[in-house]
């Protein structure tokens, strides 16, 4: 009986150390552009963030409102979903940032667009807007934030 629990903690103990070399062996995507998605502290905050003030349209889970690309009664388009069936990762950070902090018009430069969607500044300090938008990258499969990365790399390289 002991023996049995003896090499069952030892394989335990192997398989915990085995994973954790593994782990520390896999390679880390290389973060480009304003977001932070792979800093634990960053995506802290960033989840209370979105959670306070962007749940309640964009869903919990990043799911968006129904019918997300019809325009609603008032010619407006619903919330979209940040998750990886959004547009939310077209667009890069700088892009994401100014939407979120002054709003699609003024970030698209736009005089009569009209959006549901708030500006969030005098509301949110810049830190948190790349808080909660790094959150919201640090949700989406590896696959889709390859892709996000290459297209900062390839905006950055354009300015």
């Amino acid at each position: 009986m002991k023996r049995s629990r003896l090499l069952l903690a030892v394989a335990v103990i192997g398989a915990v150390v085995l994973f954790v070399a593994i782990s520390r062996l896999a390679p880390k995507l290389a973060s480009t552009g304003l977001l932070k998605p792979d800093d634990v502290e960053v995506t802290a905050r960033g989840r209370q963030v979105y959670g306070t003030h962007c749940a309640a349209c964009h869903g919990a889970k990043l799911e968006g409102q129904p019918n997300w690309r019809q325009r609603d009664a008032q010619g407006r388009l619903p919330a979209p979903p940040h998750d990886a069936t959004g547009h939310t990762w077209h667009h890069p950070d700088e892009t994401l940032f100014r939407i979120t902090k002054f709003g699609v018009a003024k970030a698209a430069n736009l005089a009569s667009y009209e959006s549901s969607m708030p500006a969030y500044e005098g509301v949110l300090t810049d830190s948190e807007i790349v808080a909660a938008l790094s959150w919201i990258k640090a949700q989406w499969p590896i696959s889709i934030r390859a892709k996000h990365d290459e297209m900062n790399r390839s905006s950055s390289q354009q300015r």
